[in-house]
């Protein structure tokens, strides 16, 4: 009588079935990297493009902007991070990000994160 309706009660007992496991789902998105290696290693002001690629590898984003002094910049982001749907109360988030000068030097950085697992033990 209604072959929609059929079609539609099925989607959305699928939907509900996904959502049911996507409370169990753990995620995990872009790439490990180590923070304590590039703040050892790095010099700002010597330090370039190629040996940043060197110690962490390609970058998971690029960007470019400007700073207070009207200076542009090149801004690469690593970024790392995992946790288990729906709401991420476990979630751990590690962000570096690299601006270089228009020479491809490092002109400054910055990383953020939390490592609960590490924290809690």
């Amino acid at each position: 009588m209604f072959p929609n309706l059929r079609k539609t009660r099925a989607a959305a007992a699928a939907l509900t079935v996904a959502a049911l496991f996507a409370g169990c789902a753990s995620v995990q998105f872009g790439r490990d990297f180590d923070p304590r290696l590039f703040e050892a290693k790095v010099e700002r002001g010597v330090s370039t493009r190629d040996a940043v690629r060197g110690w962490l590898g390609e970058p998971n984003g690029m960007g470019a902007g400007v700073n207070d002094r009207n200076e542009r910049f090149e801004e690469w982001t690593y970024y790392q991070g995992s946790g288990t749907l729906p709401n991420l109360a476990d979630a751990n988030l590690k962000v570096l990000q690299i601006r270089f000068d228009a020479q491809g030097r490092v002109l400054s950085w910055s990383w953020t994160g939390e490592r609960k697992k590490q924290a809690e033990k």
